[in-house]
């Protein structure tokens, strides 16, 4: 795995800039006909995971983005547990996502676009763990257009 760290001399916000790195992992997602969702993990101001979808690769309805780096980033830490770690996912997670949040204790949640349809937020019900910081809307346009495109061509 390649590591990235936020550099304080970058002139992008830290959420901005790890989001960038979520959107390239959706970009690497809809190169294989995925559903273009990409999350890192960061801890200490470095990427310690990625992972995009690979639902239809792997044939597994459960290889979404945020399964993926939440392995690759406990693996990388030698244990089960994320606290004092931020997943960047570039969608809204889904209740199981989300439920996966809260068994690895993740410290904060930030993700681009809003799912009303799937995302965990929908179902008025706390399933993070209770003191997971959620941020939503970072660079959501971008989020969104990605996915609205990838549909888009699938249904002509």
């Amino acid at each position: 795995m390649r590591y990235i760290s936020f550099s304080e001399e970058n002139s992008m916000a830290p959420d901005e800039f790890f989001m960038n790195e979520a959107l390239k992992e959706a970009k690497l997602a809809l190169s294989n006909d995925e559903v273009p969702i990409g999350a890192v993990i960061v801890c200490n101001g470095r990427i310690i995971g990625r992972g995009h979808n690979l639902t239809e690769r792997l044939n597994d309805v459960t290889a979404h983005a945020e399964m993926q780096a939440f392995t690759a980033a406990t693996n990388h830490l030698g244990g089960k547990y994320l606290q004092g770690c931020t997943l960047y996912v570039t969608m809204e997670p889904c209740i199981m996502c989300a439920g996966a949040s809260f068994w690895c204790q993740i410290s904060r949640i930030v993700f681009g676009a809003h799912d009303p349809q799937r995302g965990f937020m929908r179902i008025n019900q706390k399933i993070t763990h209770p003191k997971t910081e959620i941020v939503g809307g970072i660079k959501e346009n971008e989020c969104s257009i990605i996915v609205k495109e990838f549909f888009k061509r699938k249904r002509t």
